[in-house]
């Protein structure tokens, strides 16, 4: 059923499920991703929790670890714990994405700063073949700003400290999950009595349809030239109609393609500035693979 909204700011809704029903009414699946690295093309997913919730309370989980192609970088290990010697005995992602997929079946699926998790399992789904999901997500960083704005600020630990939670172990995909399952009751607690799933959607001001997040749906000749040079670990020449450099040919070192609800844009490391910075992806008038490049 379509939603009966009508306004331009829920333009993204789409007829996949009934979203004017009461928010108690729906199935949800918080879920969480543990990762090889920060942008999802040249980094993977090993670890995948997710907590399914129904009829008024938590119906089952499902956690998935899988090996990355490459190994995990010592610093990223800092920050969530997964060792490379953890995983190495697990299978990759692809053979576990059916039972992902069956796990978050007709269900309102919610994770916190969704877009990270979305665009990593978008393109993990896009590249093992399948179709990308269609059904509502939820963002509890989102929501949490809306309806929870009297805490610190709205990062997932900080909002577990302060309403009183139960955590876990922080940087895990499970636990995580838990907890984020646990932030978007409390959110639907501030809102009006009977509020719908459209009314959840709206009051987080961001487009957060899968297709959004996809990268065969942008894939033209520039995009595929930065995916070589982002797999094949070299730089590339790129012609940016932005910043102090504009109209210039410039070399750049590509880490990742965010889609974003606010731009997409290509995180790189400039080697005329000597730093990390963002190309936004309609800016980009050229972009060739500098094979005459050593690894970065």
């Amino acid at each position: 059923m379509a939603n009966s909204l009508g306004d331009k700011e829920n333009f993204w809704l789409i007829e996949v499920m009934d979203l004017n029903q009461d928010l108690k009414n729906y199935t949800f699946v918080a879920f969480d991703t543990e990762t090889s690295g920060q942008y999802p093309i040249g980094s993977e997913i090993v670890e995948f929790g997710a907590v399914k919730w129904h009829s008024g309370k938590v119906v089952d989980t499902l956690q998935v670890f899988s090996k990355p192609k490459k190994p995990i970088p010592d610093n990223v290990i800092k920050i969530h714990g997964i060792t490379n010697e953890m995983l190495e005995s697990e299978p990759p992602l692809v053979e576990s994405l059916p039972r992902i997929l069956k796990f978050i079946e007709s269900s309102v699926l919610v994770a916190h700063h969704a877009p990270f998790d979305l665009g990593f399992m978008a393109y993990a789904l896009e590249e093992a073949g399948y179709d990308i999901p269609d059904q509502p997500a939820l963002c509890t960083s989102l929501l949490s700003r809306k309806w929870i704005p009297e805490t610190t600020d709205h990062k997932l630990q900080t909002l577990i400290k302060e309403l009183n939670l139960v955590g876990g172990t922080a940087h895990r995909a499970l636990d995580d999950a838990s907890a984020c399952l646990d932030v978007v009751f409390k959110c639907f607690d501030r809102m009006p009595l009977g509020s719908t799933l459209a009314a959840a959607i709206k009051s987080q001001w961001k487009d957060l349809t899968w297709k959004n997040f996809s990268i065969s749906n942008i894939r033209n000749q520039k995009i595929k030239n930065i995916i070589e040079a982002i797999q094949k670990n070299i730089s590339i020449d790129l012609l940016y109609n932005g910043g102090s450099h504009r109209g210039e040919v410039r070399q750049v070192f590509p880490l990742g393609i965010v889609r974003n609800p606010d731009g997409d844009y290509l995180s790189a490391f400039c080697f005329i500035d000597k730093k990390d910075k963002r190309y936004y992806l309609q800016k980009i008038a050229e972009a060739e693979v500098n094979y005459s490049t050593v690894s970065f």
